[in-house]
């Protein structure tokens, strides 16, 4: 039976001795093992069915990535319940827009401060963590009364039930709820097993992704059903600490987590001068000859092998160990990765394989492998899984993952879904004679000048990006004469800066860039911002995929200057 209840009896029934999760409590990173987290599931399960939770009922989760978020999930799991997730940094209109569209009968807070932000609405439960001790004594007591009713509900709950409810960022409208069946997740994570090298049982994941995404979420499911172990950082801004001390082998991330350790090794490689300049040369030199015949599967000479194990020892390993030291694999996904990036931290002997999906097809398509990969490209698409380029470039999917649609929305559905399964995908790319599919641009989003030229904005945005002073960029230039851009800095680069250093260091920057351009795609104007754009001001997703259209409001007087002329 593919449900995610069955996924996780699975695990918990594996006999596995390694631990399942990694929490940090106090100084100290605990161990939780797979019978401890399963007896808690267990109970939580029970205490579900004793508040009257039963099959079909939307329920909310609003709290950060944590070891509360993922045991209470899999207990909604269990009883069929619905679970209806929510990024911890919400606002309260959107916290309320999901319970609300959701018909959720309760929620789990993290704390007063998530409660808070519900307070006003007629919910029949609101959980804490503080109370969930509480909720797992009610589930010991009603299984000792009713041995028999966790077994009964779970044998309910079918794979083409609801598993969960997962909004989309809303970077174009209202979120939307996508409808996600057991079996889309459950194939989700079953389909990993024919990638080679992707995930081991004996590898520990840092998980800082809000697991109210589809890509955090999979790769938690992933870990019951593959057996690494999960190691929790509720706060993204404290990962830098976290990596030492778990010493992951995993890392999935989004984008910009990456572009930070990239601009940061870079700066500090500036500083260096003289010989140790020079030793450093000749490593990346060293590090991009591997590279790139480990992109073309090809063996390495034992003279290049010998000098790649110095150069490790010298330089490599400095920047490894910022890393924990014995990271396998990064895992980049929800938004494009700079190729420049990439090849960088390959060069450095560190792999970085990106993968494109969406939440309507429950989280990727296609990933390029740790023995099978090419920078710039999202990969092949993954076992089980059509992708293909339909006349307009839109790539489309089809797969058992395939979400069932969006809540209360058929006329949404109708849009992207198919009667023949295919889900368009909105994004624009290509997909060349072996496989590996590449991403031009959300349909969406390509500009078109008035002159009638089409722009893809995310490569130009990406492309200044890779430059270490250059923190965020939004490029413009629909129905407008030329291509313009907003720009900002990264402020441990451009401190002490004076304003117009920093405007003509920007503007070498935008030179580089353009020099690869045609005239047409050229950003002939730009404006250094004063402030990075933030979830704060709703400027960015909790993934941190840029909001265009409230940013371009934001900001409208300066987008206004950049075409005054």
């Amino acid at each position: 039976m593919r449900t995610i209840g069955h996924l996780w009896r699975n695990a918990t029934a594996a006999g596995r001795t390694s631990p399942a999760y990694l929490v940090e409590r106090g100084d100290r990173w605990e161990e939780v093992s797979w019978e401890e987290a399963g007896r808690a599931v267990e109970e939580l399960s029970n205490g579900l069915l004793a508040l009257g939770v039963r099959k079909g009922d939307a329920f909310g989760i609003l709290a950060q990535t944590s070891l509360e978020w993922a045991l209470f999930d899999y207990a909604l799991a269990r009883v069929g319940a619905v679970g209806a997730a929510i990024y911890a940094n919400s606002s309260p209109k959107d916290c309320s827009h999901v319970l609300e569209h959701s018909d959720a009968i309760g929620v789990l807070v993290e704390d007063e401060a998530q409660r808070s932000k519900i307070a006003d609405l007629p919910l029949r439960h609101v959980l804490t963590f503080a109370g969930l001790d509480e909720v797992r004594a009610r589930g010991r007591e009603f299984a000792a009364a009713n041995p028999d009713a966790l077994a009964e509900a779970e044998a309910q709950v079918g794979e083409e039930d609801l598993f969960t409810f997962i909004y989309t960022s809303g970077t174009t409208g209202p979120p939307k709820g996508c409808m996600i069946r057991h079996r889309n997740y459950y194939e989700m994570a079953r389909c990993i097993d024919d990638v080679p090298e992707f995930a081991f049982a004996d590898d520990v994941m840092l998980l800082y992704l809000p697991m109210a995404h589809n890509f955090g979420r999979l790769m938690h499911l992933l870990g019951a059903h593959k057996g690494y172990t999960t190691a929790f950082c509720p706060d993204p801004l404290r990962v830098a600490e976290a990596m030492p001390a778990v010493r992951p082998t995993l890392l999935p991330s989004v984008p910009r987590l990456y572009e930070k350790v990239h601009t940061a090794v870079l700066a500090q490689f500036e500083q260096v001068q003289g010989p140790r300049r020079r030793l450093l040369d000749w490593a990346l030199a060293v590090g991009r000859q591997v590279s790139e015949l480990r992109a073309r599967n090809e063996s390495i000479p034992r003279s290049l092998a010998l000098r790649h194990h110095l150069a490790d020892r010298l330089v490599y390993s400095k920047v490894k160990d910022r890393l924990g030291g014995r990271l396998r694999l990064g895992v980049s996904g929800g938004a494009p990765l700079a190729k420049e990036i990439a090849e960088f931290f390959h060069a450095i002997d560190i792999l970085i394989v990106e993968g494109w999906g969406l939440t309507e097809c429950t989280t990727a398509a296609s990933v390029n492998r740790p023995g099978c990969f090419r920078f710039g490209t999202v990969g092949p698409a993954l076992p089980g899984f059509e992708v293909r380029a339909d006349e307009d470039g839109e790539l489309l999917i089809r797969s058992e993952t395939v979400f069932g649609g969006y809540y209360k929305d058929e006329e949404a559905t109708r849009e992207v879904l198919g009667e023949d399964g295919w889900l368009r995908s909105g994004d624009l790319g290509s997909i060349d004679a072996d496989g590996f599919v590449s991403i031009t641009d959300r349909k969406k989003d390509i500009l078109v000048t008035a002159g009638g030229k089409n722009v893809a904005p995310q490569n130009l945005e990406n492309a200044l990006k890779t430059a270490p002073l250059v923190s965020q960029a939004l490029v413009l230039g629909d129905r407008r004469p030329y291509v313009t851009a907003l720009i900002t800095v990264d402020p441990a680069v451009a401190d002490g800066l004076p304003p117009d250093e920093l405007e003509q260091r920007v503007q070498a920057v935008v030179d580089d860039v353009n020099s690869n351009l045609s005239r047409y795609e050229q950003i002939k104007r730009f404006r250094v911002l004063p402030r990075d754009f933030s979830a704060e001001d709703d400027e960015v997703t909790p993934t941190l995929k840029l909001k265009r259209r409230v940013v371009a409001e934001h900001f409208s007087a300066e987008i206004e200057e950049l075409y005054a002329d």
